[in-house]
């Protein structure tokens, strides 16, 4: 044992040795490496958080939630699978379902105002990005927010559409900067004035949009406000605990199927989300960028290893005398061809390493952007590890093989 780490340790010297002597070539040969590496662990490191961002993102929506909505949401980015398409959820319909349905969960009806508008306060104003929504009393709950200030709509408000507003923590900082308090103030949004009667809890980003400048108002108001044909609403339920959730989910199937009149044997006309199912489908399908960025940087690591296997084939002509007298000295062909393919291991590892170091550092700037925390792929890294060793056994192999049946005699006469 005493003899074989001896061996290895000196056979490490002699690699190192090797590359400080010809610091150029082999540097090339480690950045070429590097960068197939870094690209493959950088791209799955941004994977890897953009997963973590949807997964965190939809728990806000509580595992014991789901939606009934008139298209399903299919998130696609190859393959057959296609959204569908159902006839709109009416007022009418929304309305049934709420009333009817007495199973024990919360029930939020929600519709959608418009995606720009405007809010101002004074000399304060936003920019036309502000998304208006329209929901009732039970929005908070079943979306996973919080009131930081103020209160919830109360009932007179819904039945008869007060304008009242409940604003986004973006829209509350840019309207009131400072310590001033947003609730009774009346800001004008989409060239009409409502009362601020609550402040939403800062929710953060998520796919690169802000949750935090939405205004929340009552269903009616919206109805009445930003009126127009075929308006299409969104039913969410949020059970008790999650155990209930499966019967939940039936239960309200079939009660819509009745009030859509949809007969039996027939499919539903409608179709139900749940958070789980939609992060599955984004993550499902980020599989096809994970296959590509593999795809590539196996294919630059390929090329990386060719270029090693030439320097190495390179190196054995030059080294021809070293062999010869190493031959000389006693050194066996397994003593050559190990010092060889340890200089090629070598390489292909500082390689990996540098290449490790910098994806780490590209994929987690990726999530510093989508304002996750910093993260180290650990799958990834030992996976680049490996592909590096296996690179610099294929690669070495060979110049190794042919510098351990090399003639002594020959090899000492070589000039």
């Amino acid at each position: 044992m005493r003899v074989i780490a001896t061996v290895f340790f000196e056979n490490l010297k002699i690699a190192l040795e090797s590359i400080r002597n010809h610091m150029l070539r082999a540097s090339l040969t480690v950045l070429i490496i590097a960068f197939g590496i870094m690209a493959l662990v950088g791209i799955l490191t941004a994977i890897d958080s953009i997963k973590l961002s949807i997964t965190e993102n939809f728990a806000r929506l509580g595992a014991n939630s789901f939606s009934i909505r008139a298209r399903s949401m299919v998130v696609q980015t190859g393959g057959a699978r296609q959204s569908r398409v159902f006839t709109r959820i009416s007022y009418d319909e929304a309305i049934a379902f709420k009333n009817q349905f007495d199973f024990p969960a919360h029930v939020a009806l929600t519709v959608w105002g418009t995606g720009s508008a405007t809010a101002r306060y004074r000399n304060n104003e936003t920019n036309p990005n502000v998304r208006v929504i329209g929901s009732d009393d039970n929005y908070l709950v079943t979306s996973g927010m919080e009131l930081s200030a103020g209160r919830n709509f109360s009932p007179s408000e819904l039945q008869y559409g007060g304008r009242v507003v409940l604003i986004g923590h973006d829209v509350a900082t840019t309207l009131f900067p400072g310590q001033a308090d947003p609730v009774g103030a009346v800001v004008m949004l989409a060239s009409r004035p409502y009362q601020v009667i609550g402040v939403l809890k800062q929710q953060g980003t998520a796919f690169g949009f802000s949750e935090d400048l939405n205004c929340i108002l009552p269903y009616m108001t919206v109805r009445q406000d930003f009126s127009r044909p075929n308006m299409n609403y969104t039913i969410n339920v949020s059970t008790y605990d999650l155990e209930t959730l499966d019967a939940a989910i039936d239960e309200a199937t079939g009660l819509f199927r009745v009030i859509r009149g949809v007969r039996i044997g027939d499919p539903s006309s409608f179709d139900i989300e749940t958070s789980d199912r939609l992060a599955q489908d984004l993550i499902e399908n980020i599989r096809f960028i994970t296959l590509a960025t593999t795809i590539i940087g196996l294919i630059t690591l390929a090329g990386a290893a060719i270029g090693l296997m030439n320097i190495m084939l390179v190196s054995v002509t030059e080294r021809t005398q070293e062999i010869g007298i190493r031959k000389a000295l006693g050194a066996t062909r397994a003593v050559i061809k190990q010092q060889f393919l340890s200089e090629a291991i070598v390489i292909c590892q500082i390689g990996g390493i540098v290449g490790i170091v910098l994806g780490i550092i590209a994929g987690n700037g990726i999530s510093v952007l989508i304002g996750n925390p910093f993260i180290v792929p650990w799958v990834w890294v030992i996976t680049g590890v490996a592909l590096c060793f296996g690179v610099g056994v294929i690669a070495g192999y060979y110049p190794a093989a042919k510098a351990s049946r090399l003639d002594p005699i020959e090899s000492l006469r070589y000039e």
